[in-house]
Order: structure tokens, then sequence, then C-alpha cells
């Protein structure tokens, strides 16, 4: 019998007016948003169980618009990423409002996660051969092993704009290091911009970078239990520092001895960084649609 796999569904940056916001526009001919299509195409590869990352406050609208369309398809579950839930000793500001970062809403869900899983995005179109490759991967894996599901840079750009990526420096297939960058084509050429100020640097096309799709065991949980207190306690800037999954997936498999996997799809990603990326996305869908990839009312 195959193992139950998680998708961990990043969603607590939506908020109760769903119209409102970009993550839930519709994008599909039936009225069907991004997080439709992941789940889909998740279930396609072989998830069984869902896991929403949300506002506790949203919990009921999100449900009736998200969780009621899946419910009888795959297992769902809710996590509710609050401020609150940190260790006593750390002391979150009443003014700050935002969540307090992707890293963080994963430790919200460590009560209802015991297997291996992969986490997105909840407002990112990944592709199916993302999914395919990411449960491949933990079906294989040894629970000492983490996986990152690389895209080739020139399929995840968009002509409106620098986007933030991870370009990813492996060895053998193994991360050696990733440098979060701004991205964009510039005169023909792909362009990085390290976040940390470094020096530009040009990537060729092919070149992988992280879209945050991750892939963990439990074993990610040891470490976020272990390090939130001095995370918190040790930022300069609580009102707005955030806790991130690719700082934490770096730094959880030095410390467990854990060793990083980079997984190359061949998937074309779409994000929705700018308004006018929603109309590439919804003609990206519709090719997916020619092509027999999706049926045109997607649950239906």
């Amino acid at each position: 019998m195959k193992e139950d796999l998680t998708l961990v569904v990043l969603a607590a940056g939506m908020g109760s007016r769903f119209g409102g916001l970009k993550q839930i526009e519709p994008v599909g001919p039936n009225g069907e948003f991004i997080i439709d299509y992941s789940i889909y195409d998740a279930i396609k590869a072989g998830f069984t169980k869902v896991v929403f990352i949300i506002k506790e406050e949203n919990y009921e609208v999100f449900k009736n618009t998200i969780g009621s369309r899946v419910e009888d398809k795959i297992k769902v579950f809710y996590a509710f990423q609050k401020n609150s839930d940190v260790p006593d000793t750390v002391k979150i500001p009443s003014e700050r409002v935002k969540p307090l970062g992707t890293a963080h809403a994963i430790y919200a869900a460590r009560d209802i996660i015991n297997e291996k899983f992969a986490i997105i995005n909840a407002d990112d179109f990944y592709g199916r051969d993302g999914y395919m490759k990411a449960a491949e991967f933990l079906r294989s894996a040894s629970m000492l092993e983490y996986g990152n599901i690389a895209y080739e840079v020139g399929n995840t750009l968009t002509e409106n704009g620098a986007v933030k990526r991870g370009v990813i420096f492996d060895e053998d297939g193994y991360l050696v290091k990733m440098v979060e960058s701004s991205i964009q084509k510039v005169d023909g050429k792909v362009i990085a911009s390290p976040l940390s100020k470094e020096p530009s640097f040009e990537i060729p096309e092919n070149q992988t970078v992280s879209m945050n799709l991750f892939c963990f065991t439990p074993k990610i949980f040891e470490y976020l239990k272990n390090n939130i207190e001095d995370f918190f306690i040790n930022n300069d800037d609580i009102l707005n520092c955030e806790w991130l999954i690719p700082n934490v997936a770096v730094e959880s498999a030095k410390a467990n001895g854990t060793k990083m996997r980079i997984v190359k799809t061949n998937s074309k990603y779409y994000g929705m960084t700018y308004r006018e990326d929603l109309e590439d996305l919804k003609k990206g869908i519709q090719n997916e649609i020619n092509n027999g990839v999706y049926n045109s009312n997607l649950w239906g």
C-alpha cells in the first residue's frame, strides 16, 4: 500500500474579501481558482491529504469557497497560523498584524502532519509535472532527505517586471547554496540581483531556481520547534521580520545532517506578481485544456 502524501497549501495571506484578492481571482472558464488546479494536479500525482494553512477568522469563508469543492475528493485538514502561536518567551507586539512568515506557517501544522509532505503557495500555478516530481521524490526519499522541485528560470519569468526567485547552485544533484534574488530579463539577458545587495550576475535561461515547492519529512518539525524561539528573540525587527521557508530549508538540512536534493521539472510556472500576469495565466490554462490536461469544467 502506498504511503500517504500530504500537500500543504500556504494560504494565511488570503483575506476574507476573496473577490478582491489576486489569489482567488477566477482563472478557469468555470470560475476555477489557481488553488483548484493545484489540488487537482496533486490528486493526479497521488497526494492523499491536503492541509490548508489559513487565518482562523477566515475559516468559514475559506471552507465554503474552496474547501467544499475538494473535501469529497481528498482528505482535507485546516491549520490556523496565529501570531500568538509562539513559545511563551517570545513576545510579538500586538500592533503586528501580518503573519510571521512561511516557516511559521509550517510550524502551525506540526500537530496534524506525521507523514512526508510538499508545500506550495496558494497563489502560484506550478504545473502538473511539478506535482508528479514531488510525489515521486517523496515516495523514494529517505527520512534524512529533503527536496526542492526546481524550475528553469526561463519558465518562470514574466514580461511585466522583476520577480523574486531563489537561484540554485547544486553539486551532484544536491543543494550547495541558494541565492534569493530579484530576476528580470534585460536586453535579452537574464539578470539576477541578490536581495543581499551583492553584485548582480547573469544566468542562463535553463538555470534552476526555487519556487518554494519544497518536499519535507516530519523531521523538519524538530528543527522548527528547536529554533523558533531563537529566531524571534534574536531578531531586531520584530514588527517586520519573517521566518521564511527557504532559509529554514537550507539551515535545517545542515543542522539535521539532511541533504536537499534538487529535482528538476519542465513545468511552466505562472505567478501573480503583477496584475498583467493574469491574462498570461488564463491563456496558459486554456492551452492545457485544449491539450487535454484539464477538463473545461475542472470538477464537473
